[in-house]
């Protein structure tokens, strides 16, 4: 009996060895972690489903994208910036015929207007186009008419005076007046413009204004080559005048900033400050 007691343990021992060796003690906790990898898979299944986002065929890309670039070239264009060319030889020697400018219209945002010196471009107050201009046809219509190709059917000139000023012909230096003061002009003016720097009917003698209310006096920089303000003076021998030397400030459509091309002419186009020292008013006539 005693050897039988002694043994007990040892059987008891044997008995927790077995269930040790045969996982009885382990089943409860593999089943969890059996639980739990079983609860996280729908969970991943479900992340792997949300990440994956459907791709429009490319096609469908392609004319979305070019919906978008167009939308822009016409708000580019309508707001911000529009291209033309010059289509004669009356800014010359800074502007070439056929030369290709970008117009910015920023600058006359909330009231503001032309500038005396601005290079502009404005539409026909009418009568003012001579000749008729070729349209652009094909891909180049489409193209002008979102501002991705150069347009015409448009005047380029410089401004000269502006409301109230008096523009008057010439000085001893064949210089204009403008308000009793001379202008410098030969930075941009072409250097054969006859025997003033504004030959009118072939005479260096004439004055014009005060320019109305919301109207601009312009002329081009080739001045034996320009139809400008000028040519729709009427002479001093002229009783009634149905002619208008005024472009209306609302037919600007923006200032001259850049010539593009040629690549080779590229450059800059900015107001040269010759009438800076024009005073505000005409002098007094006593």
């Amino acid at each position: 009996m005693t050897t039988d007691a002694a043994g007990e343990p040892d059987a008891l021992d044997d008995a927790t060895d077995g269930d040790a060796s045969t996982g009885t003690t382990d089943g409860p906790a593999d089943a969890t972690d059996d639980a739990t990898d079983d609860a996280e898979a729908p969970v991943s299944k479900k992340r792997d489903e949300g990440g994956e986002r459907k791709h429009l065929p490319v096609w469908q890309e392609s004319i979305l994208l070019l919906a978008v670039a167009l939308v822009l070239a016409v708000v580019i264009k309508t707001f911000f910036v529009q291209a033309f060319y010059i289509p004669s030889e009356s800014m010359e020697p800074g502007l070439i015929k056929n030369d290709r400018i970008l117009v910015q219209k920023v600058s006359y945002w909330f009231g503001g207007g032309p500038a005396r010196g601005d290079v502009i471009v404005f539409e026909d107050p009418g009568g003012w186009l001579q000749g008729n201009e070729p349209a652009p046809t094909g891909l180049a219509n489409l193209l002008s008419k979102v501002g991705l190709y150069p347009t015409g059917g448009h005047l380029v000139k410089r401004v000269v005076g502006t409301e109230g000023d008096v523009i008057e012909c010439c000085d001893e230096e064949g210089r204009i007046l403008v308000n009793g003061e001379p202008i410098d002009e030969s930075d941009y003016i072409a250097e054969r413009h006859g025997k003033c720097a504004a030959v009118f009917q072939g005479q260096c003698d004439w004055s014009v204004g005060p320019i109305p209310e919301g109207k601009l006096f312009v002329l081009g920089d080739n001045r034996m080559s320009s139809a400008d303000s000028r040519f729709h003076m009427c002479g001093p021998d002229v009783e009634t005048c149905a002619e208008s030397p005024w472009v209306d400030a609302d037919l600007v459509v923006g200032k001259v900033f850049s010539l593009v091309w040629p690549r080779a002419r590229w450059t800059w186009v900015s107001n040269p400050g010759a009438f800076d020292g024009v005073p505000d008013d005409p002098p007094t006539v006593d």
